[in-house]
């Protein structure tokens, strides 16, 4: 497996929909986080389980959060809660959803609000 990421800064990447399958290759390429931002089923049943993903990224060795953000509706909170994992976080780190679009712009938004804090 070789996922397809885009680099925003040494510190943050962001990924279309992954699967547990690709946890390993991730810890392989030096990331030491992830972050899934796609609600469960949003995909229909071929979407994989936040819970199976996760499970997959601890077993390579990652740090690994679920934050659910509605595409379209990104809130204060969901920027709030992103820029606190971001902190949390040991860095690099990688978040996903449908396309990598949600991932960017809750990126965007915790720097634009100046919450993001790492550096990069």
């Amino acid at each position: 497996m070789n996922p397809n990421y885009q680099t925003l800064t040494p510190a943050f990447s962001v990924a279309p929909q992954l699967q547990p399958a690709d946890m390993q290759a991730l810890a392989d390429a030096g990331f030491k986080s992830v972050i899934i931002n796609r609600p469960d089923g949003e995909g229909g049943p071929e979407q994989p389980l936040s819970d199976d993903v996760l499970r997959a990224a601890r077993a390579a060795g990652l740090q690994a959060r679920y934050q659910p953000v509605v595409s379209g509706a990104i809130t204060a909170a969901d920027v709030a809660e992103f820029a606190s994992l971001l902190q949390e976080l040991p860095a690099p780190v990688l978040a996903f959803c449908r396309s990598g679009t949600r991932c960017t712009n809750l990126f965007m938004a915790a720097r634009e609000h100046g919450l993001d804090q790492t550096q990069g």
